[in-house]
């Protein structure tokens, strides 16, 4: 027969269990956003100024242009 306290405990458990599993996920999901922001940057960069021209970019706005739906600049 199961007491009070003993299912108290299993739910602490679980909601432990819960939360890190979620901050693993959040985790991840962030690293790998910033692993192809990276990746997207190091394209960009490689094109040569007139490229970017063309794409209506400058050099300098890389980095903003990449992250222009986080940064409100």
């Amino acid at each position: 027969m199961a007491s009070i306290t003993d299912l108290d405990l299993r739910s602490r458990r679980t909601g432990a269990l819960r939360s890190a599993w979620r901050g693993f996920v959040e985790g991840l999901e962030h690293y790998m956003e910033r692993h192809a922001r990276t990746d997207r940057i190091n394209a960009l960069n490689a094109r040569s100024d007139e490229e970017l021209a063309r794409m209506g970019l400058r050099r300098e706005d890389i980095v903003r242009h990449v992250y222009r739906d986080r940064l409100y600049v």
